[in-house]
C-alpha cells in the first residue's frame, strides 16, 4: 500500500468524525438551538402582541440578545468538552499516539470546534432575527447591525468557545473547566452589581464594560454599562486577543506536560 505522510488535513477529518459522533455535541448544540430559537421568537410575539406603539427595526433584532446569551453556556460546555473528555476517558493517549504532533492534535480540535460553532450560530441568528423581523412587522434593520447581530455573534461565540477549549486543556478536568469558564462569563457582571461602596466605582464600571454579556450586548447596539466602554466590533477584537493568549498557553501546556 502506498505510504504517505500525515498532516493537518487528517487530523481534521479525525476530529470532525469525533465531534459530530459524540452524544455531548448533539445535546450541547441541540440545547443551543432551542435557547436561540425560543427565547428569541417568544420575545417577537409577546411584543408584537403587547407593544402599543411599532419598535424601530433595530429594536427588534436585540430581542435575540437573551437566547444568544443563554446559548453561550452551551458553547464554552460543548469547548470545553472537546478535550477534557478525552482526559476524563484516557483516549487523549489514543489520540496522542496516533498523531505524534500535539501542536496538530490541538489545531485540528479548534479548527473543526470554531468553524462548526461560527457557521451554526450564524445562521441561527440570522434566521431568528427574519423571523423576528417578519413576527413584528417592522422594515429591514440597518445593515451594520443585521452584521454584527449575525456574523458579529458568530465570530463571538465562537472565540468563547475557543478559551473553553484552551481552558479545558490546561485543566484537564471537564467540571473544573466549565466551572471556570461561567465564573469567567457571569462573574464580572454579578460582582459589579453588588459593589456599593464609592472607593469601588472605577472597578465597577470596568467590570460592567468588560463583563461577556456586555461585549455582547454591544453586538446589538445595546449596553449593561449605560454605553460606555467599547463599540462596534470591538468585542470581537477584546475576546480574540484573550482567547489568543489562552490558546497560547494551551499550545505550551500540551507539549510540556505528560498526558
Amino acid at each position: 500500500m502506498p505510504m504517505r505522510r500525515a498532516h493537518l488535513g487528517d487530523a481534521i477529518a479525525s476530529e470532525w468524525t469525533k465531534i459530530r459522533s459524540v452524544r455531548s455535541t448533539m445535546w450541547t448544540l441541540g440545547v443551543m438551538i432551542l435557547l436561540m430559537v425560543g427565547i428569541g421568537l417568544a420575545s417577537a410575539a409577546i411584543v408584537s402582541s403587547t407593544a402599543t406603539e411599532q419598535p424601530h427595526p433595530d429594536e427588534v433584532i436585540s430581542f435575540g440578545f437573551f437566547g444568544v446569551l443563554l446559548g453561550t453556556i452551551c458553547v464554552l460546555t460543548l469547548g470545553v468538552l472537546t478535550i477534557a473528555s478525552e482526559y476524563g476517558t484516557g483516549m487523549i493517549r489514543t489520540t496522542l499516539t496516533a498523531c505524534s504532533s500535539r501542536s496538530r492534535v490541538l489545531a485540528a480540535k479548534a479548527i473543526v470546534f470554531f468553524a462548526l460553532v461560527f457557521v451554526l450560530t450564524t445562521v441561527l441568528a440570522a434566521l431568528v432575527a427574519a423571523l423576528q423581523v417578519g413576527i413584528v412587522g417592522v422594515g429591514s434593520p440597518s445593515g451594520a447591525l443585521w452584521f454584527k447581530a449575525t456574523v458579529g455573534v458568530g465570530l463571538f461565540l465562537g472565540l468563547i468557545g475557543l478559551l473553553g477549549l484552551a481552558v479545558g486543556t490546561l485543566v484537564r478536568h471537564s467540571a473544573g473547566a466549565i466551572t471556570i469558564m461561567i465564573g469567567i462569563v457571569l462573574l464580572p457582571l454579578v460582582l459589579a452589581m453588588f459593589m456599593f461602596s464609592d472607593s469601588l466605582k472605577d472597578v465597577q464600571q470596568f467590570l460592567f464594560e468588560y463583563s461577556v454579556p456586555s461585549q455582547l450586548a454591544v453586538l446589538y447596539d445595546n449596553s449593561v454599562a449605560g454605553g460606555s466602554g467599547p463599540s462596534g466590533l470591538d468585542p470581537l477584537w477584546i475576546m480574540g486577543v484573550v482567547t489568543a493568549a489562552a490558546l497560547g498557553g494551551a499550545f505550551l501546556s500540551l507539549n510540556n506536560r505528560d498526558a
